[in-house]
């Protein structure tokens, strides 16, 4: 069975307050949002009618997603919130609603389910690697080539 899993974009464009469809997150994100149409308590009617569930990924589903975020070179890009939904989306077999890049490229390299909310989602997938602009090496991590001290820079190598 599907489930949407919401990260912290999808409670900003809306999402689960204009949906009839049952969402997930983790307690993670829910304290980073939850300031979130606080007024008219939107988030404690989802909760009380248990349109929004708060689950917390398994130890094994987030430790997959750690390595996974490693192998692509996203895991300096991704917060812990980030890792949670990848971790639960793993878990459940869910479908990840969100705009954020790192989150989607490494679901797409797990194989997961992405939807995109205001943007058009990401259409390359891949793995970043580290670069030297100056002796053209390749680097797994860091900010400085150690071979000649230039300042590292990023890219995405698809497929």
């Amino acid at each position: 069975m599907d489930f949407r899993i919401l990260d912290a974009s999808a409670f900003y464009a809306g999402v689960p307050f204009g949906s009839a469809e049952d969402c997930y997150t983790t307690s993670l994100v829910y304290d980073e949002i939850k300031h979130i149409k606080k007024n008219q308590d939107a988030l404690g009617t989802l909760l009380e009618t248990n349109r929004l569930k708060i689950r917390e990924p398994d130890k094994e589903s987030t430790t997959a997603a750690v390595k996974a975020a490693r192998d692509t070179g996203d895991y300096q890009q991704l917060s812990k919130q980030d890792v949670s939904i990848i971790a639960l989306c793993i878990e459940l077999n869910g479908e990840i609603i969100t705009d954020d890049f790192a989150i989607s490229n490494v679901a797409r390299n797990l194989g997961l389910k992405i939807s995109p909310i205001m943007t058009q989602g990401i259409t390359d997938v891949g793995k970043w690697v580290h670069y030297c602009p100056g002796c053209r090496t390749n680097h797994p991590s860091g900010s400085e080539c150690p071979m000649c001290g230039t300042p590292l820079k990023r890219k995405l190598l698809k497929g």
